[in-house]
């Protein structure tokens, strides 16, 4: 599975009211379509919808050729579902969607061209990059989207019993556009935004302070991935993160061990470990 994330869907109770959150916050442009509401930039893309907040109703991947498209669509037989009027709207026919062990969504094709005329020039630099989620079994959600989806794994985390805790899955020369944590229930657990360079990490924290936007965790330095980051909520409580300098990674490069600690997590300080 080759390519980037080009798009998150999110349920919440108020999605219009969240919409206008991404509007404010990243200089999104809105509409409607259907039930739901799309919030797009220059290079990114939240879908909002009804649902429970927190939650991770799909999530979409761009290709680059149909073959890819194809290739996948074989590889995921046993677990395609339908599409949806959102990938319908994002995606040339032919793509494909699927649903992983933990139920999960994700869909898969070669995106229509961005209308440009839909999008805000003045929205501040923040491209989609990757979105990661919770499991109560990581190893086993790790191991389906490296074997079957055929993404590349670049780190793996483990406890002192030889437990996989984290995964850092890719679909490009970027360290992960996809990852998992072991958590006590199945969840979403953030989507993250990558940013031009560490200036623009100083001029996105000023940004916030003048939305009153709290910075919830960060700025710090993650081991896997060596990027710089912070989080902050959206008015829904979801984890958004914003991140840079991430690390390009070699094809021939060994899959990386790391220890289940804070330092792997935030070299430069403390750390959120999900339980």
């Amino acid at each position: 599975m080759l390519g980037h994330l080009l798009y998150v869907q999110l349920g919440s109770p108020r999605p219009e009211a969240l919409a206008g959150f991404y509007r404010d916050v990243f200089g999104m442009t809105v509409r409607r379509c259907a039930t739901d509401w799309i919030c797009q930039g220059p290079e990114c893309c939240v879908v909002l919808s009804e649902g429970s907040a927190g939650s991770l109703l799909s999530a979409g991947y761009a290709a680059v050729e149909p073959q890819d498209v194809e290739d996948l669509a074989a590889r995921t037989a046993a677990y395609r579902v339908a599409g949806d009027a959102i990938g319908a709207e994002l995606f040339q026919p032919g793509a494909v969607a699927f649903r992983d062990p933990d139920r999960n969504r994700i869909s898969y094709g070669v995106p229509f061209a961005t209308q440009s005329a839909l999008l805000n020039e003045a929205a501040a630099p923040a491209r989609l990059q990757h979105v990661v989620v919770g499991s109560t079994h990581a190893s086993h959600i790790a191991a389906f989207y490296a074997d079957v989806a055929g993404l590349r794994k670049s780190d793996e985390v483990f406890d002192e019993q030889g437990n996989m805790r984290t995964c850092f899955l890719r679909t490009d020369e970027e360290h992960h556009s996809f990852a998992v944590f072991q958590t006590s229930q199945n969840r979403l657990d953030h989507h993250c935004y990558e940013l031009p360079d560490w200036n623009s990490m100083r001029d996105w924290g000023d940004r916030l302070a003048a939305l009153h936007v709290a910075v919830k965790w960060g700025p710090g330095r993650h081991g896997p991935g060596n990027n710089l980051f912070m989080f902050f909520h959206d008015l829904d409580g979801n984890w958004v993160e914003l991140s840079t300098e991430l690390e390009v990674v070699e094809p021939a490069r060994p899959v990386g061990v790391w220890p289940h600690e804070e330092r792997t997590l935030n070299t430069w300080g403390r750390a959120y470990l999900r339980t």
